[in-house]
Protein backbone atom coordinates (compact mmCIF):
# COMPACT_ATOMS: atom_id res chain seq x y z
CA UNK A 1 0.00 0.00 0.00
CA UNK A 2 3.02 2.55 1.12
CA UNK A 3 4.74 1.79 -2.28
CA UNK A 4 1.28 2.22 -4.15
CA UNK A 5 1.30 5.44 -2.69
CA UNK A 6 4.97 6.24 -3.13
CA UNK A 7 4.69 5.19 -6.56
CA UNK A 8 1.63 7.71 -7.44
CA UNK A 9 3.37 10.53 -6.11
CA UNK A 10 6.34 10.05 -7.89
CA UNK A 11 4.63 9.98 -10.53
CA UNK A 12 2.06 12.84 -10.01
CA UNK A 13 5.41 14.65 -9.56
CA UNK A 14 6.68 13.73 -12.66
CA UNK A 15 3.85 14.61 -13.74
CA UNK A 16 4.03 18.26 -12.67
CA UNK A 17 7.53 18.46 -13.66
CA UNK A 18 6.97 17.62 -17.21
CA UNK A 19 3.82 20.34 -16.88
CA UNK A 20 6.73 23.17 -15.50
CA UNK A 21 8.67 22.31 -18.35
CA UNK A 22 6.29 22.70 -20.98
CA UNK A 23 5.32 26.21 -20.11
CA UNK A 24 8.87 26.84 -19.50
CA UNK A 25 9.91 26.09 -22.71
CA UNK A 26 7.08 26.78 -24.65
CA UNK A 27 6.51 30.33 -25.67
CA UNK A 28 3.28 31.61 -26.88
CA UNK A 29 3.31 34.62 -28.78
CA UNK A 30 0.69 37.20 -29.02
CA UNK A 31 -0.24 38.82 -32.43
CA UNK A 32 0.84 42.09 -30.92
CA UNK A 33 4.32 41.09 -30.43
CA UNK A 34 7.32 39.52 -31.51
CA UNK A 35 9.71 36.58 -30.17
CA UNK A 36 12.89 36.52 -31.16
CA UNK A 37 15.36 33.33 -30.07
CA UNK A 38 18.33 33.49 -30.22
CA UNK A 39 20.96 30.62 -29.82
CA UNK A 40 21.20 28.66 -33.15
CA UNK A 41 22.52 29.67 -36.57
CA UNK A 42 19.37 29.78 -39.26
CA UNK A 43 19.92 30.68 -43.11
CA UNK A 44 17.31 32.87 -44.22
CA UNK A 45 15.24 32.88 -47.55
CA UNK A 46 17.60 35.43 -48.88
CA UNK A 47 20.64 33.18 -48.21
CA UNK A 48 22.00 34.88 -45.21
CA UNK A 49 23.54 33.19 -41.98
CA UNK A 50 21.88 34.51 -38.73
CA UNK A 51 22.06 33.49 -35.17
CA UNK A 52 18.34 33.86 -34.54
CA UNK A 53 15.03 33.30 -35.46
CA UNK A 54 11.55 35.02 -35.52
CA UNK A 55 7.81 33.91 -34.87
CA UNK A 56 5.19 36.51 -35.15
CA UNK A 57 1.76 35.17 -33.75
CA UNK A 58 2.02 31.70 -32.46
CA UNK A 59 3.95 29.28 -30.78
CA UNK A 60 7.33 27.85 -30.44
CA UNK A 61 9.85 25.81 -27.76
CA UNK A 62 13.31 26.45 -26.65
CA UNK A 63 16.52 25.07 -25.67
CA UNK A 64 17.17 25.06 -22.61
CA UNK A 65 20.73 27.28 -21.98
CA UNK A 66 21.20 26.87 -25.92
CA UNK A 67 18.32 29.46 -26.65
CA UNK A 68 17.70 32.59 -25.52
CA UNK A 69 14.25 34.46 -25.90
CA UNK A 70 13.63 38.56 -26.37
CA UNK A 71 10.60 39.90 -26.95
CA UNK A 72 9.63 43.12 -29.03
CA UNK A 73 6.39 45.16 -28.83
CA UNK A 74 4.52 46.17 -32.11
CA UNK A 75 2.04 48.29 -30.78
CA UNK A 76 2.08 51.73 -31.92
CA UNK A 77 4.09 55.09 -30.66
CA UNK A 78 2.18 57.84 -30.62
CA UNK A 79 4.68 61.15 -30.92
CA UNK A 80 4.27 64.96 -30.77
CA UNK A 81 6.83 66.59 -32.72
CA UNK A 82 7.60 69.86 -32.24
CA UNK A 83 10.25 72.26 -34.43
CA UNK A 84 11.18 75.76 -34.00
CA UNK A 85 13.49 77.83 -35.99
CA UNK A 86 12.82 75.53 -38.97
CA UNK A 87 14.08 77.69 -41.53
CA UNK A 88 11.73 77.56 -44.99
CA UNK A 89 12.14 78.44 -48.68
CA UNK A 90 13.35 81.78 -48.24
CA UNK A 91 14.84 82.49 -44.88
CA UNK A 92 11.53 82.44 -42.66
CA UNK A 93 12.23 80.88 -39.16
CA UNK A 94 8.71 79.15 -38.37
CA UNK A 95 7.74 76.96 -35.99
CA UNK A 96 5.40 73.46 -36.91
CA UNK A 97 3.25 71.41 -34.38
CA UNK A 98 2.77 67.58 -35.93
CA UNK A 99 1.72 64.51 -34.64
CA UNK A 100 2.90 61.24 -35.82
CA UNK A 101 2.18 57.32 -34.88
CA UNK A 102 5.10 54.60 -35.40
CA UNK A 103 5.70 50.91 -34.50
CA UNK A 104 8.33 48.34 -35.42
CA UNK A 105 7.92 46.68 -38.86
CA UNK A 106 6.69 43.76 -38.47
CA UNK A 107 7.58 42.63 -42.05
CA UNK A 108 11.19 41.89 -43.62
CA UNK A 109 13.83 42.80 -44.15
CA UNK A 110 12.52 46.20 -41.85
CA UNK A 111 11.42 44.01 -39.06
CA UNK A 112 15.49 42.56 -38.68
CA UNK A 113 16.50 46.17 -39.45
CA UNK A 114 15.13 47.15 -36.12
CA UNK A 115 16.01 43.29 -34.02
CA UNK A 116 19.54 44.51 -34.78
CA UNK A 117 18.50 48.18 -34.01
CA UNK A 118 16.30 48.00 -30.94
CA UNK A 119 16.32 44.16 -29.23
CA UNK A 120 16.27 44.80 -26.13
CA UNK A 121 16.08 48.50 -26.31
CA UNK A 122 13.95 50.77 -23.29
CA UNK A 123 10.65 52.02 -25.39
CA UNK A 124 11.75 55.71 -24.60
CA UNK A 125 14.86 55.32 -25.78
CA UNK A 126 13.08 53.92 -29.52
CA UNK A 127 10.40 56.68 -29.11
CA UNK A 128 13.56 59.77 -28.41
CA UNK A 129 15.14 58.09 -31.53
CA UNK A 130 12.37 57.99 -33.67
CA UNK A 131 11.35 61.52 -32.80
CA UNK A 132 14.69 63.13 -33.72
CA UNK A 133 14.85 61.70 -37.28
CA UNK A 134 11.23 62.82 -37.90
CA UNK A 135 12.21 66.26 -36.63
CA UNK A 136 15.06 66.11 -38.55
CA UNK A 137 13.44 64.59 -41.52
CA UNK A 138 10.70 67.43 -40.76
CA UNK A 139 13.31 70.58 -40.72
CA UNK A 140 14.86 69.17 -44.23
CA UNK A 141 10.83 69.27 -46.08
CA UNK A 142 10.12 72.97 -44.70
CA UNK A 143 13.44 74.03 -45.96
CA UNK A 144 11.78 73.34 -49.72
CA UNK A 145 8.79 75.22 -49.12
CA UNK A 146 8.50 78.88 -48.54
CA UNK A 147 5.65 79.81 -45.83
CA UNK A 148 2.82 80.29 -48.23
CA UNK A 149 3.00 76.67 -49.49
CA UNK A 150 3.85 75.15 -46.10
CA UNK A 151 0.63 77.26 -44.82
CA UNK A 152 -1.92 76.82 -47.55
CA UNK A 153 -1.04 73.29 -48.56
CA UNK A 154 -0.13 71.58 -45.62
CA UNK A 155 -1.57 68.22 -47.37
CA UNK A 156 1.30 68.23 -50.04
CA UNK A 157 3.64 68.78 -46.44
CA UNK A 158 2.69 65.90 -45.25
CA UNK A 159 2.84 64.14 -48.53
CA UNK A 160 7.01 65.07 -48.81
CA UNK A 161 7.43 64.84 -45.20
CA UNK A 162 6.52 61.37 -44.84
CA UNK A 163 7.54 60.02 -48.59
CA UNK A 164 11.25 61.63 -47.37
CA UNK A 165 10.78 60.08 -43.53
CA UNK A 166 10.06 56.68 -44.32
CA UNK A 167 13.19 55.54 -45.98
CA UNK A 168 15.11 56.81 -42.72
CA UNK A 169 12.53 55.24 -41.07
CA UNK A 170 12.78 51.89 -43.19
CA UNK A 171 16.44 51.71 -42.44
CA UNK A 172 15.48 51.62 -39.09
CA UNK A 173 13.25 48.96 -39.47
CA UNK A 174 10.29 51.59 -37.94
CA UNK A 175 6.74 51.83 -39.80
CA UNK A 176 5.00 55.49 -40.18
CA UNK A 177 1.22 55.08 -39.51
CA UNK A 178 0.25 59.05 -39.88
CA UNK A 179 1.50 61.88 -39.90
CA UNK A 180 -0.14 65.19 -39.92
CA UNK A 181 0.65 68.66 -39.14
CA UNK A 182 -1.36 70.17 -36.44
CA UNK A 183 0.17 73.97 -36.64
CA UNK A 184 2.69 76.36 -38.49
CA UNK A 185 3.58 79.79 -37.07
CA UNK A 186 6.38 81.93 -36.44
CA UNK A 187 7.90 84.59 -33.97
CA UNK A 188 8.65 87.26 -36.55
CA UNK A 189 4.82 87.90 -37.43
CA UNK A 190 5.44 86.79 -41.23
CA UNK A 191 2.59 84.43 -41.36
CA UNK A 192 0.24 87.74 -39.56
CA UNK A 193 1.26 89.66 -42.31
CA UNK A 194 0.48 87.45 -45.14
CA UNK A 195 -2.74 86.36 -43.21
CA UNK A 196 -3.25 90.32 -43.07
CA UNK A 197 -2.89 90.65 -46.77
CA UNK A 198 -4.63 87.66 -47.52
CA UNK A 199 -7.34 88.63 -45.56
CA UNK A 200 -7.53 92.13 -46.84
CA UNK A 201 -7.41 90.96 -50.15
CA UNK A 202 -10.08 88.48 -48.98
CA UNK A 203 -11.97 91.17 -47.83
CA UNK A 204 -11.46 93.09 -51.15
CA UNK A 205 -12.41 90.27 -53.46
CA UNK A 206 -15.34 89.71 -51.26
CA UNK A 207 -16.41 93.22 -51.32
CA UNK A 208 -15.97 93.24 -55.20
CA UNK A 209 -17.46 90.07 -54.88
CA UNK A 210 -20.62 90.92 -53.38
CA UNK A 211 -20.75 94.51 -55.65
CA UNK A 212 -20.47 91.75 -58.54
CA UNK A 213 -23.15 89.65 -56.92
CA UNK A 214 -25.46 92.71 -56.50
CA UNK A 215 -24.60 93.75 -59.98
CA UNK A 216 -25.03 90.46 -61.09
CA UNK A 217 -28.15 90.09 -59.37
CA UNK A 218 -29.17 93.28 -60.19
CA UNK A 219 -28.88 92.18 -63.96
CA UNK A 220 -30.02 88.97 -63.38
CA UNK A 221 -32.89 90.41 -61.94
CA UNK A 222 -33.47 92.42 -64.62
CA UNK A 223 -33.25 89.77 -67.21
CA UNK A 224 -35.38 87.52 -64.95
CA UNK A 225 -37.85 90.64 -65.13
CA UNK A 226 -37.55 90.93 -68.97
CA UNK A 227 -37.74 87.29 -69.43
CA UNK A 228 -41.17 87.17 -67.39
CA UNK A 229 -41.97 90.73 -69.61
CA UNK A 230 -41.08 88.68 -72.74
CA UNK A 231 -42.53 85.35 -71.39
CA UNK A 232 -45.73 86.96 -70.36
CA UNK A 233 -46.16 88.53 -73.70
CA UNK A 234 -45.09 85.02 -75.80
CA UNK A 235 -47.63 83.78 -73.61
CA UNK A 236 -50.13 86.45 -73.88
CA UNK A 237 -49.53 86.15 -77.53
CA UNK A 238 -50.00 82.38 -77.65
CA UNK A 239 -53.27 82.47 -75.67
CA UNK A 240 -54.30 85.21 -78.77
CA UNK A 241 -53.04 83.17 -80.57
CA UNK A 242 -54.71 79.98 -79.33
CA UNK A 243 -58.08 82.06 -79.04
CA UNK A 244 -57.91 83.23 -83.11
CA UNK A 245 -57.69 79.73 -83.63
CA UNK A 246 -60.39 78.87 -81.07
CA UNK A 247 -62.25 81.06 -82.95
CA UNK A 248 -61.17 80.20 -86.53
CA UNK A 249 -61.60 76.67 -85.53
CA UNK A 250 -65.04 77.51 -83.97
CA UNK A 251 -66.01 79.31 -86.98
CA UNK A 252 -64.94 76.43 -89.48
CA UNK A 253 -67.51 73.79 -87.30
CA UNK A 254 -70.09 76.17 -87.84
CA UNK A 255 -69.29 76.62 -91.43
CA UNK A 256 -69.54 72.84 -91.28
CA UNK A 257 -72.16 72.62 -89.33
CA UNK A 258 -74.14 75.41 -91.71
CA UNK A 259 -72.61 73.64 -94.38
CA UNK A 260 -74.02 69.85 -92.74
CA UNK A 261 -77.04 71.19 -92.05
CA UNK A 262 -77.78 72.87 -95.55
CA UNK A 263 -76.76 69.60 -97.48
CA UNK A 264 -79.03 67.86 -94.85
CA UNK A 265 -81.82 70.06 -95.43
CA UNK A 266 -80.74 70.28 -99.33
CA UNK A 267 -80.92 66.52 -98.97
CA UNK A 268 -84.02 66.42 -96.96
CA UNK A 269 -85.98 68.72 -99.27
CA UNK A 270 -84.92 67.22 -102.19
CA UNK A 271 -85.96 64.09 -100.82
CA UNK A 272 -89.28 65.54 -99.85
CA UNK A 273 -89.28 66.29 -103.60
CA UNK A 274 -88.21 63.06 -104.36
CA UNK A 275 -91.14 61.71 -102.29
CA UNK A 276 -93.76 64.88 -103.64
CA UNK A 277 -92.99 64.01 -107.01
CA UNK A 278 -93.37 60.13 -106.67
CA UNK A 279 -96.42 60.99 -104.71
CA UNK A 280 -97.48 63.19 -107.51
CA UNK A 281 -96.97 60.59 -110.18
CA UNK A 282 -98.63 57.92 -107.93
CA UNK A 283 -101.66 60.29 -107.74
CA UNK A 284 -101.40 61.36 -111.45
CA UNK A 285 -101.04 57.78 -112.47
CA UNK A 286 -104.27 56.83 -109.77
CA UNK A 287 -106.06 60.49 -111.34
CA UNK A 288 -105.33 58.61 -115.11
CA UNK A 289 -106.78 55.38 -113.74
CA UNK A 290 -109.54 57.42 -112.51
CA UNK A 291 -109.83 59.27 -115.21
CA UNK A 292 -109.79 55.95 -117.69
CA UNK A 293 -112.01 54.47 -115.35
CA UNK A 294 -114.28 57.09 -115.01
CA UNK A 295 -113.95 58.93 -118.39
CA UNK A 296 -112.21 57.23 -120.92
CA UNK A 297 -113.48 54.03 -120.87
CA UNK A 298 -117.56 55.44 -120.80
CA UNK A 299 -116.02 57.39 -123.74
CA UNK A 300 -114.56 54.30 -125.31
CA UNK A 301 -117.26 52.35 -124.99
CA UNK A 302 -119.88 55.31 -126.08
CA UNK A 303 -117.19 55.80 -129.00
CA UNK A 304 -117.08 52.11 -130.23
CA UNK A 305 -120.90 52.18 -129.28
CA UNK A 306 -121.65 54.80 -131.72
CA UNK A 307 -119.39 54.29 -134.25
CA UNK A 308 -121.01 50.32 -134.41
CA UNK A 309 -124.14 52.91 -134.73
CA UNK A 310 -122.72 54.51 -137.36
CA UNK A 311 -121.64 51.77 -138.94
CA UNK A 312 -124.83 50.32 -138.67
CA UNK A 313 -126.72 53.37 -140.10
CA UNK A 314 -123.86 54.05 -142.35
CA UNK A 315 -124.71 50.60 -144.14
CA UNK A 316 -127.79 51.41 -145.73
CA UNK A 317 -125.95 54.87 -146.90
CA UNK A 318 -122.83 52.81 -148.04
CA UNK A 319 -125.15 50.61 -150.06
CA UNK A 320 -127.41 53.08 -151.83
CA UNK A 321 -123.89 55.29 -152.54
CA UNK A 322 -122.70 52.19 -154.21
CA UNK A 323 -125.84 51.36 -155.74
CA UNK A 324 -126.02 55.51 -157.04
CA UNK A 325 -122.28 55.21 -158.05
CA UNK A 326 -122.86 52.31 -160.16
CA UNK A 327 -125.94 53.99 -161.82
CA UNK A 328 -123.89 56.88 -162.39
CA UNK A 329 -121.23 54.76 -164.10
CA UNK A 330 -123.70 52.82 -166.05
CA UNK A 331 -125.25 56.15 -167.12
CA UNK A 332 -121.72 57.72 -168.00
CA UNK A 333 -121.26 54.44 -169.96
CA UNK A 334 -124.32 54.64 -171.66
CA UNK A 335 -123.20 58.98 -172.55
CA UNK A 336 -120.36 57.53 -173.98
CA UNK A 337 -121.73 55.02 -175.66
CA UNK A 338 -124.37 57.57 -177.02
CA UNK A 339 -121.76 60.12 -177.70
CA UNK A 340 -122.77 64.38 -177.87
CA UNK A 341 -126.07 63.49 -178.50
CA UNK A 342 -126.96 61.31 -175.61
CA UNK A 343 -125.49 64.08 -173.15
CA UNK A 344 -127.88 66.32 -174.98
CA UNK A 345 -130.64 64.03 -174.76
CA UNK A 346 -130.02 64.18 -170.38
CA UNK A 347 -129.58 67.51 -169.81
CA UNK A 348 -132.95 68.42 -172.15
CA UNK A 349 -134.18 65.77 -169.94
CA UNK A 350 -132.82 67.41 -166.57
CA UNK A 351 -134.26 70.96 -167.61
CA UNK A 352 -137.58 70.48 -166.33
CA UNK A 353 -136.14 69.87 -162.75
CA UNK A 354 -133.59 72.93 -163.22
CA UNK A 355 -136.24 75.23 -164.35
CA UNK A 356 -138.24 73.69 -161.18
CA UNK A 357 -135.50 74.68 -158.90
CA UNK A 358 -135.21 78.02 -160.22
CA UNK A 359 -138.76 78.39 -159.40
CA UNK A 360 -138.61 76.99 -156.38
CA UNK A 361 -136.27 79.83 -155.14
CA UNK A 362 -138.49 82.85 -156.06
CA UNK A 363 -141.50 81.06 -155.26
CA UNK A 364 -141.73 83.05 -152.17
CA UNK A 365 -141.45 86.23 -153.60
CA UNK A 366 -145.18 88.37 -154.86
CA UNK A 367 -144.92 91.31 -157.15
CA UNK A 368 -148.02 92.96 -156.56
CA UNK A 369 -147.14 95.66 -158.79
CA UNK A 370 -143.89 96.68 -161.04
CA UNK A 371 -143.19 100.86 -160.93
CA UNK A 372 -140.84 102.01 -163.11
CA UNK A 373 -139.05 105.37 -162.38
CA UNK A 374 -138.11 107.76 -165.26
CA UNK A 375 -134.70 109.97 -165.06
CA UNK A 376 -136.92 112.04 -167.25
CA UNK A 377 -136.08 111.09 -170.57
CA UNK A 378 -139.25 109.29 -170.96
CA UNK A 379 -137.65 105.84 -171.77
CA UNK A 380 -137.52 104.03 -168.58
CA UNK A 381 -140.89 102.33 -169.49
CA UNK A 382 -139.48 101.10 -173.11
CA UNK A 383 -135.91 100.55 -171.12
CA UNK A 384 -137.76 98.14 -168.37
CA UNK A 385 -139.47 96.08 -171.48
CA UNK A 386 -136.33 95.67 -173.17
CA UNK A 387 -134.06 94.38 -170.23
CA UNK A 388 -136.34 90.93 -170.39
CA UNK A 389 -134.67 89.30 -173.09
CA UNK A 390 -131.59 90.09 -171.76
CA UNK A 391 -132.09 89.04 -168.07
CA UNK A 392 -133.58 85.78 -169.56
CA UNK A 393 -130.65 85.12 -172.09
CA UNK A 394 -128.38 85.81 -169.06
CA UNK A 395 -130.45 82.87 -167.30
CA UNK A 396 -129.88 81.06 -169.95
CA UNK A 397 -126.23 81.23 -170.05
CA UNK A 398 -125.58 80.57 -166.56
CA UNK A 399 -127.36 77.49 -166.70
CA UNK A 400 -125.15 76.54 -169.59
CA UNK A 401 -122.46 77.52 -167.73
CA UNK A 402 -123.71 74.94 -165.33
CA UNK A 403 -124.81 72.04 -167.18
CA UNK A 404 -121.80 72.63 -169.97
CA UNK A 405 -124.81 72.39 -172.60
CA UNK A 406 -125.76 74.66 -175.07
CA UNK A 407 -129.26 75.42 -174.40
CA UNK A 408 -130.46 77.63 -177.50
CA UNK A 409 -128.83 75.17 -179.45
CA UNK A 410 -130.13 71.87 -178.15
CA UNK A 411 -133.90 73.48 -178.45
CA UNK A 412 -132.89 74.30 -181.76
CA UNK A 413 -131.83 70.66 -183.17
CA UNK A 414 -135.25 69.40 -180.24
CA UNK A 415 -137.26 71.55 -182.76
CA UNK A 416 -136.25 70.20 -186.04
CA UNK A 417 -137.48 66.39 -187.11
CA UNK A 418 -135.96 63.67 -184.88
CA UNK A 419 -135.13 60.40 -185.92
CA UNK A 420 -137.54 57.43 -184.51
CA UNK A 421 -134.28 55.50 -183.11
CA UNK A 422 -132.94 58.89 -181.64
CA UNK A 423 -136.11 59.96 -180.00
CA UNK A 424 -136.69 56.59 -178.41
CA UNK A 425 -133.05 56.19 -177.20
CA UNK A 426 -133.06 59.72 -175.61
CA UNK A 427 -136.79 59.41 -173.97
CA UNK A 428 -135.43 55.87 -172.66
CA UNK A 429 -132.74 57.88 -171.12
Amino acid sequence: MTGTVVLSLIVLFGFFVVLLMIRTLLIIVPPNRVVVISGRSRTTPEGDAVGYRVIRGGRAFRIPLLEKVAWMDLTTIPLDLRVENAYSKGGIPLTIHAVANVKINAHEPQLSNAIERFLDVDRKVLTNIVRDTLEGNLRGVVATLTPEEINQDRLRFAEGLIEEAEHDLGNLGIKLDTLKIQNVSDASGYLDSIGRRQTADVLKEARVAEAERDAEATESEARARQRAQVAQAISAQAVLEQQNMLRIRTAELGAVAASKENEAQVVAERARVVAEQQLEQERVILNAKRYEADVVAPARAQREARLLEAQAAAAPIIEEGRAKAEAVRLLTEAFRQAGSEGERAYVLNMLPGIVSEFAQSVRGMQIDKLTVLDSGSGNATRNAIGTLPGNIVSLIEQVENATGVNLLSALQLRSAPAAPGAAVGTAND
